[in-house]
């Protein structure tokens, strides 16, 4: 059988395979999908694909899949862990780390001002895949990027350096690594002038950079033989979802319960009441990730929060047998409904802390309102992605609750919103799919949530 696009999501413990047919039709079909365990530790990653592979072949019950093209996501070999520095927290340091959220990164570290030799050892013993340098508006202040990078360059770091920092030190950091061994990425400023973001270029740098990295991950060697297109990071897979479809049905935020963590992407530029009273710039396209909050892996976490007593009350038998029989997928009435209570809570949670609030202050004049953080006022959808909202039964009711959260002084959707669930479980692989194929990847996430 001949498959226009596979698409493969390779994850730490599971590769995931889905299939497209007419994908230059107006009417692109999702054929089906395959699974099996990742191969990383066996040092070749294309047995984990040939398995996903095989696994649709017996699905879709036919001899033999061809394909024209495979496009991937992956979250496998650790994913993109990144450490970010730039010059002031709140500004370019900010910046920064919104631009390396964004494209699905794993933040491990985030300094302001100059680097310490504590930095420097705390860097070292991360190693990550990749270090963002910015710092400065343009034609602003010099030093503490260039610092930065002669710290980090003479530490002996051996990783790819994105700088995206004051335009008038990109000769001087050129300079600096031009001895080094270190790949250097030289990108527009993500904070050109006060009170603006552009950290778009960034974000696209930062996944041209991790396709570079996964190539050259253990286990990772040989992923190229089987994928002909972009690789990027699952998470920032999700957000180029996320935004396409927001220039289809407007504002909305994305919502991924997964096993370890919890991820939330809103795309949105707020109301024009809040934009007048806010204190700092957002991303219209901003991502959080909650590494405190996941349903499997950090399950004990969300059992804290909720407490074992009223988990014991809900569930109707005690707290402490479920979690012993707790697994990756829940198999039976009282795990599923077990699964669903911290998926509710992991979904609140994350909602208020990732969105903004009004803030008091008072001065010469009296009291004023302003606002801080992201504003979730204007948004019409919420979509449920990721293993548990897109397979527990409640998982529409689990969403419903966002908007009768307290909203108090916080920026919260309201009531209006409508809930839309990604049924098919596929939109991550269409964010990937969007950069070759942007009509067919709408069609498909339109089919996927039912509008």
């Amino acid at each position: 059988m001949k498959i226009n696009v596979l698409v493969a999501e390779i994850g730490s413990t599971t590769t995931v395979v889905n299939g497209f047919n007419y994908i230059d039709s107006p009417c692109p079909k999702f054929i089906g999908q395959g699974q099996a365990p990742t191969s990383v530790m066996e040092g070749d990653v294309n047995i984990g694909l040939n398995g996903a592979i095989e696994d649709l072949r017996k699905k879709l019950q036919v001899e033999k899949i061809e394909y024209d093209e495979m496009l991937a996501t992956s979250s496998a070999a650790g994913g993109l862990k990144m450490t970010v520095h730039g010059l002031v927290y709140d500004m370019t340091a900010k910046a920064a780390k919104e631009a390396a959220l964004g494209a699905g990164a794993i933040i491990h570290k985030v300094t302001a001002g100059k680097l310490r030799r504590t930095d420097i050892k705390a860097i070292k013993e991360i190693e990550p895949n990749l270090i963002l340098i910015a710092g400065g508006v343009d034609y602003g202040e010099r030093d503490t990027a260039i610092y930065n990078a002669e710290m980090i360059a003479n530490s002996g770091i051996k990783c790819p350096i994105i700088y995206a920092g004051n335009v008038e030190n990109q000769e001087e950091i050129k300079e600096i690594f031009s001895d080094l061994d270190n790949k250097l990425y030289i990108v527009e400023n993500v904070y050109p002038r006060i009170d603006e973001l552009n950290i778009e270029p960034t974000r696209k740098v930062i996944q041209d950079a991790f396709e570079d990295h996964i190539i050259h991950a253990p286990g990772m060697a040989k992923v190229r033989e089987l994928v002909t297109g972009p690789i990027i990071p699952t998470p920032g897979a999700v957000m180029e979802a996320s935004k396409v479809l927001k220039e289809e049905i407007g504002d909305l935020i994305t919502l991924d319960v997964g096993g370890a963590t919890t991820d939330l992407h809103s795309v949105t530029e707020g109301s024009e009441e809040i934009q007048r009273i806010v204190l700092s710039p957002e991303p219209i396209a901003k991502r959080t990730v909650e590494g405190d909050l996941g349903v499997y892996v950090n399950m004990e976490n969300i059992v804290q929060r909720i407490g074992k007593e009223k988990l014991t009350e809900e569930l109707g038998v005690p707290v402490e047998d479920v979690i012993k029989n707790h697994k990756p997928i829940p198999d039976t009435p009282i795990l599923k409904k077990f699964v669903e209570i911290l998926t509710k809570e992991a979904v609140m949670t994350a909602t208020m802390r990732h969105a903004g609030r009004y803030r008091s202050i008072f001065g010469p004049g009296g009291k004023k309102t302003f606002a801080e953080g992201k504003d979730l006022t204007s948004i019409k959808w919420i979509v449920g992605t990721g293993g548990a909202l897109t397979r527990l039964d409640g998982r529409i009711e689990i969403l419903k609750g966002i908007m009768n959260l307290v909203k108090g002084d916080y920026l919260l959707p309201k009531e209006t919103a409508g809930i839309l669930i990604d049924n098919d479980y596929i939109m991550a692989s269409l964010g990937v799919l969007s950069k070759r194929h942007r009509d067919a990847a709408i069609n498909l996430l339109k089919n996927s949530l039912n509008i």
